[in-house]
């Protein structure tokens, strides 16, 4: 009994070693795992904010095929707090959803139709998002000129000047210029890294804004008399933009209410009339019928979204 005793003392000092120096290794770690992850977040290379990711796997499936990457693309333009796989998959539950409604509510035959419309509309939602965050940016670029001028006339790098206006500018160009920002303290030139915020949001002013900047860094001109400048032409150009979006906003309703209407029209035929698309579809005559209508809706959006589009 007492050679037992001995042993089975060591055996447990060597497990209460082992169970410290395991803690001691998990609490490293997991201190060099977070200061990896703060140091990513903060050069935005990983996405942090705070909420469980869902369908990571499904995330990093995608983020191999060029849809995936586009669809990441699209994204950061936008400034969703969404991922890749996230958007695929309420994509997917949006068009099952619409297909199952329209077939039954009108006919089997409108439930593909209404899935294609949901791609559409998943797409355009992308698009409008970003075009929406690019108008909003657009409107900030005189305040952004007028930072970044006042901060270069103090006698600040362009690079501290561009951090500074990332720091008091409102999202989105706050946020933009961060990005910027973080791409420049990890090395990246000037160059690239307001190239890449001309390609996120793309328009004339930001181009110009951009080039100002890229040439004034090169050749070593006078950054603050081009900004003021610069300045003085965003603010006419913003007035101009507000009043030909508030003299087209009356085309611009009649291109949404023209398919509004023919779609309308539908739901109440068969309301009146129950099954009427049932029976108007169950012919290859009628089904044509519908797609030419359908067709030809989509053509008439189409061209008055054109004829109403001033480039200002």
């Amino acid at each position: 009994m007492d050679n037992l005793a001995l042993p089975t003392i060591g055996v447990t000092l060597l497990a209460c070693l082992a169970a410290v120096v395991g803690l001691h290794v998990y609490a490293s770690g997991q201190a060099d795992k977070q200061a990896l992850v703060d140091r990513l977040s903060a050069t935005g290379q990983i996405d942090m904010r705070g909420r469980r990711r869902r369908f990571a796997a499904l995330d990093r499936w995608l983020r191999k095929s060029n849809y995936g990457k586009k669809i990441e693309r699209k994204i950061a333009a936008t400034g969703l707090d969404l991922t890749g796989g996230e958007f695929f998959v309420y994509m997917i539950a949006g068009v099952l959803g619409l297909w199952i409604v329209a077939s039954s509510v009108l006919a089997s035959f409108f439930g593909p139709l209404a899935g294609l419309a949901g791609l559409w509309a998943a797409n355009t939602f992308l698009n409008w998002q970003r075009t929406k965050r690019t108008e909003a940016f657009i409107n900030q670029l005189p305040e952004i000129s007028r930072v970044i001028a006042n901060a270069t006339q103090a006698g600040l790098a362009l690079r501290t000047a561009i951090a500074m206006a990332a720091d008091e500018l409102e999202a989105p160009a706050g946020d933009e210029l961060k990005k910027v920002a973080d791409a420049l303290s990890v090395g990246r030139s000037l160059d690239d890294a307001l190239s890449e915020l001309a390609e996120r949001l793309p328009s004339r002013e930001l181009v110009v804004l951009v080039s100002t900047l890229i040439l004034s860094n090169r050749a070593g001109g006078t950054v603050v008399s081009s900004l003021r400048n610069l300045t003085v032409t965003l603010e006419e150009r913003k007035e101009t933009r507000r009043e030909v979006r508030t003299q087209l906003s009356q085309v611009n309703m009649t291109a949404y209410a023209v398919p509004a209407i023919g779609i309308g029209a539908m739901l109440l035929v068969n309301q009146i009339a129950p099954g009427a698309l049932d029976k108007m579809t169950g012919s290859f005559l009628g089904q044509m019928a519908v797609v030419i209508a359908l067709g030809l809706y989509a053509i008439g959006f189409v061209m008055i979204r054109r004829i109403s589009k001033i480039d200002v």
